[in-house]
């Protein structure tokens, strides 16, 4: 399916312009107008703090609130258990709704309905989420919020492929991943101040979501896919296709392979950063503390993202920066494995969000030129988003078991640094990027 046919509907120009979609499936050429990336941005700050803000602060209080064992480590667990369960339907939904939104025939284009609907059921769940005062309530609707996160981003990241030349995708990815951590420090400071309640603070965030992903839901340009060109498959083919042979298609398995590894590194680097402070080092301050090095993380962050975007863009070069990326988070993980203070912790999460900020932004673009068919871009970026969140959602299962088996997190530091080398061990073999 390499078609050029069928760019109506809502193709073209659209409002925010500089698309010029010429076909469903043919390759973007035309640079995008400052509108378009404006509204992509904004969407993406509604989202991680939607998704974030529960992860860091919301979600891990509410599970402590209903673990009375007075075990700690009890709580970790419960939260690693939770967090744990919605990986296994990220692991499902990230493809699926790749894939399906690939085939959508909609009047509306292929990825608006798939991003209207995520939104909707991650934010009502998120709401409902607040309401809960049971564990087993909040593995539910933690679950559900997650799979409306997964389609909602699935079919976003997939507008990267569809609209953005090979030239723009490192400047692009940048504002998909610069955004993370403005929302997340907006979030935790707002439902620390604020929005204080558990409901309080997740009907924010709910809210939030809904209001800064419609300007770019209802206005982004997306093609409508002929019904005549719509992929016939068979459902055995169908499923078939989400697997992509290493063999054939190496440079995007190191890409996964990679992607995997350096996500997990980072997750157990961050996913418990409360429990960190709180048992770790003793912190009597530590809800306000994670505020102040999540701060620390973000900023460091959103420098990476952007710059080093933007430079591999001029440069050409892609694997260099995702290379560094994951030497940064290595030496940040090993600092928090043998120097457990807070001052190093706050050097170590500078160096951090250095590292995962470039990542970030390069890696997304790398990932954009490793896919095997432009007809299925949504289902194999789909594939690749599961490396984003999934690592997301186990780290705090697989950081809780590690910091239960040493009674410590020393381990579960040099864990997160030897993830990270992996990561770089891998994309060194791409041979087709720069």
């Amino acid at each position: 399916m390499s078609g050029t046919g069928g760019s109506g509907g809502m193709s073209g120009s659209g409002a925010l312009g500089g698309v010029g979609v010429l076909g469903v499936f043919s390759e973007p050429t035309q640079r995008l107008k400052g509108g378009w990336v404006a509204l992509f941005a904004i969407a993406w700050l509604g989202i991680w703090m939607a998704q974030l803000t529960p992860i860091q602060l919301l979600l891990p209080l509410q599970v402590a609130n209903r673990v009375d064992t007075g075990n700690w480590i009890d709580t970790v667990v419960a939260f690693g258990v939770i967090s744990g369960i919605s990986g296994v339907a990220a692991l499902l939904t990230f493809p699926l709704t790749g894939a399906m939104s690939d085939r959508t025939t909609s009047r509306f284009g292929r990825r608006r309905p798939w991003i209207a609907g995520g939104t909707l059921l991650f934010a009502v769940s998120l709401a409902l989420l607040g309401l809960q005062t049971s564990l087993i309530g909040v593995g539910l609707f933690w679950t559900l919020a997650i799979i409306g996160f997964c389609v909602l981003t699935a079919a976003l990241t997939a507008t990267i492929s569809d609209q953005v030349p090979v030239g723009q995708r490192g400047y692009v990815s940048g504002w998909l991943s610069a955004p993370q951590s403005i929302g997340i420090i907006l979030g935790l400071v707002l439902v620390s101040v604020l929005f204080t309640t558990q409901l309080a603070g997740y009907l924010f965030v709910a809210v939030a979501l809904v209001i800064l992903v419609a300007p770019f839901c209802i206005w982004m340009p997306d093609a409508v896919l002929p019904k005549s060109e719509r992929a016939r498959v068979t459902a055995r083919a169908f499923v078939d296709g989400f697997w992509i042979s290493p063999r054939q298609y190496p440079d995007f398995g190191y890409t996964l392979l990679s992607r995997i590894l350096v996500n997990v590194g980072n997750a157990l680097g961050t996913a418990l950063l409360l429990y960190f402070l709180l048992y770790g080092l003793n912190d009597a301050d530590a809800e306000n503390d994670l505020i102040v090095l999540v701060l620390i993380y973000m900023v460091f962050v959103i420098i990476a993202s952007l710059g080093a975007g933007l430079l591999s863009d001029r440069l050409g070069q892609r694997k260099v920066f995702v290379l560094v990326s994951a030497v940064l988070q290595a030496i940040a993980a090993l600092l928090l494995a043998f120097v457990p203070a807070l001052p190093v912790a706050m050097v170590g999460g500078a160096l951090l969000g250095l590292g995962y900020g470039c990542f970030l932004s390069v890696d997304q673009a790398l990932a954009t030129q490793v896919l095997p068919d432009p007809a299925t871009r949504g289902k194999d970026l789909g594939i690749m988003n599961i490396a984003t969140a999934v690592p997301q959602a186990i780290a705090p299962l697989l950081g809780a078991g590690v910091v239960a088996l040493f009674g410590g997190f020393a381990a579960l530091f040099v864990l997160s640094g030897l993830f990270a080398i992996g990561g770089a061990v891998a994309v060194a073999r791409v041979k087709s990027v720069r």
